[in-house]
């Protein structure tokens, strides 16, 4: 089975070379690994080039989450399996690949993403983001799981994934244009025609983010804006609103039993997502201007 691997960069700093160093420990061997590189600056290049990867630039082109993450592929198609990983996904042990890959051993899987767990030092709410959204059990789901999971049948990261070759041209690839959630749009697609998809708990990356506030609101804008432009998603896997009342209710009992004293920040952080997600679906009212202010992914609007 080949494996190429694509890595989107910008800036990656220190926890890009860490996931360098791991990458040469893995016990299954990489075809290819491709960078495609935004323009950094801080010896990102360098250090892609000094481990062995081949190094791309985007042409001209702005990045773009699932674009992007196509034009590496169709650059250097031949493969099995195309795994992805981000610049801050570091892996957390050698068989990291190995155990991900080895989904595939079953033909009806189309598409199969790790477990993240924090990096060190990583806050309350980060922790249990990651604990809420990637479990220690591993699973797979089909079509017909939607009934008892909604929306979550489709849950999906580029940050850690692979795909099946065969799968992923079968619905066009991943698709150009979307503010995000491209991995989560394949997902659906490959379900929809029958595909399973494998969430591998044995396939572990390092993966967190220190969003404040302000940050939990922009993310959130772009989640709205991302099912205000998908509304096929609602239709077929059932809508968010009930995943997220359970991940409130599991967040507050987390901290609660850990450290009441940060409720207020768990309650500035739940407001902020929630009037994000609230402006992101209605984002067509809004004038440009605002779209742009309230998003994270700034260059979307451009």
């Amino acid at each position: 089975m080949k494996v190429n691997l694509y890595i989107p960069t910008l800036n990656g700093g220190q926890r890009f070379v860490e996931l360098l160093d791991m990458l040469a420990r893995q016990t299954f061997p990489l075809q290819r690994c491709v960078v495609i590189d935004s323009g950094s600056t801080d010896g990102t290049v360098e250090a892609a080039r000094s481990h062995g990867c081949t190094v791309m630039g985007l042409g001209g082109e702005g990045f773009d989450h699932g674009g992007t993450r196509q034009q590496a592929i169709d650059a250097y198609p031949d493969a099995d399996i195309y795994c992805l990983l981000t610049q801050d996904a570091v892996p957390a042990d050698a068989s990291t690949l190995a155990n991900l890959v080895r989904a595939f051993t079953n033909p009806e899987v189309g598409v199969a993403y790790g477990r993240q767990r924090p990096h060190s030092g990583a806050t309350l709410l980060e922790r249990h983001a990651r604990l809420f959204n990637y479990p220690g059990h591993s699973q797979l789901r089909a079509l017909a799981d939607a009934s008892t999971y909604g929306i979550k049948t489709i849950s999906c990261s580029n940050s850690f994934a692979a795909y099946r070759r065969e799968a992923l041209q079968q619905v066009g690839g991943f698709p150009k244009g979307t503010i995000m959630g491209e991995d989560v749009i394949v997902a659906g697609r490959l379900l929809l025609r029958d595909w399973k998809i494998a969430y591998v708990a044995e396939g572990c990356v390092y993966h967190s983010h220190p969003y404040t506030a302000r940050e939990e609101f922009e993310r959130y804008f772009d989640i709205g804006v991302f099912h205000s432009d998908n509304p096929w998603i609602f239709d077929a896997f059932g809508r968010a609103g009930g995943e997220g009342w359970r991940y409130t209710k599991s967040e507050i009992a987390y901290v609660v039993r850990r450290n009441p004293f940060l409720l207020p920040a768990v309650g500035c952080s739940l407001l902020a997502k929630w009037w994000g997600y609230r402006l992101g679906l209605s984002y067509r009212k809004l004038p440009l201007k605002l779209r742009k202010a309230f998003s994270m992914y700034k260059g979307y609007w451009s």
